[in-house]
């Protein structure tokens, strides 16, 4: 059960996330329990994810926000395992390096610059370009199949992708230029902006 600040927290970033969305994102909480979220990302231009709409959730703990969500993603990408808890410095898998004052936003904008790398980290998989822009092809017609997305997102489970509220680019989205080299050799996530939101475990992996 939600303590009283979670649900305040959350239901002021449900108004906001209404009024003022991020950029390729947009999330809502299920209309029974407040600490789970739902959110639709769809892939920035010029990276293997382009056209494509990944759902996932934020599964947030009672007492947020002084402690993270946990972060997964369902719809298969070739960048994140389906269904598994991802590893970032804005998730329960480092509750130490939580900021209270992030909000949803945030942790959206973060998650999605850290898709557009290839920084491995629990939670990630291996795939080349051409399996990922395959997968985005792919990516509603995964989520369409799944009732509890239909049921969630009723307004985007028609035959056809539907664009979110504001698909402008985010400014400080990394991306994945077509490249032979592979990821382990590249120091393309320490030259993002948005470095400081990847976790240090995948340092290690």
């Amino acid at each position: 059960m939600a303590s009283k600040a979670a649900t305040k927290r959350l239901g002021k970033e449900s108004v906001l996330m209404e009024k003022d969305p991020p950029p390729l994102c947009y999330a809502r909480p299920k209309d029974d329990n407040i600490l789970e979220w739902h959110f639709i990302l769809r892939g920035p231009p010029d990276t293997p994810y382009e056209g494509g709409e990944y759902w996932g959730q934020l599964l947030f703990p009672s007492d947020y926000p002084f402690k993270p969500p946990g972060i997964k993603l369902q719809t298969p990408s070739g960048r994140f395992q389906p269904d598994t808890k991802i590893c970032t410095s804005m998730s329960d898998y480092h509750p130490g390096s939580w900021n209270p004052a992030w909000s949803v936003a945030n942790i959206l904008i973060g998650l999605l610059s850290f898709m557009c790398t290839d920084e491995m980290t629990a939670g990630s998989v291996m795939a080349t370009q051409r399996e990922r822009r395959t997968l985005a092809a792919k990516s509603h017609a995964f989520n369409v199949a799944q009732r509890k997305f239909t049921l969630i997102f009723p307004d985007y489970a028609g035959p056809s992708v539907k664009d979110l509220p504001n698909m402008s680019r985010p400014p400080n989205v990394a991306t994945t230029e077509p490249s032979s080299v592979q990821p382990e050799e590249t120091n393309e996530a320490n030259d993002s902006p948005w470095s400081w939101w990847y976790p240090a475990c995948s340092r290690q992996n």
